[in-house]
């Protein structure tokens, strides 16, 4: 799977069932492995305010599906 491939995919949260945001970029290890993702966070008015970033590590991660990626955040 590409970078580009899971940007176009939205993150929910398990625990509520909400949009967490979007792919921006994601954290590799020495190894080459896949640490982390990089998450946009959604925000009513983006257009006025900073973009929030979130780091969902990927022991957080349930499931990658067709148009989600599923996650379990507190």
């Amino acid at each position: 799977m590409r970078l580009s491939e899971l940007q176009n995919k939205d993150v929910i949260n398990l625990k509520d069932g909400k949009k967490i945001g979007n792919i921006i970029d994601i954290v590799i290890d020495k190894n080459g492995k896949m640490e982390s993702l990089i998450i946009e966070k959604n925000k009513l008015f983006s257009v006025f305010s900073s973009k929030e970033e979130l780091e969902i590590k990927w022991n957080q991660i349930e499931k990658f599906g067709e148009d989600v990626i599923l996650v379990h955040m507190d």
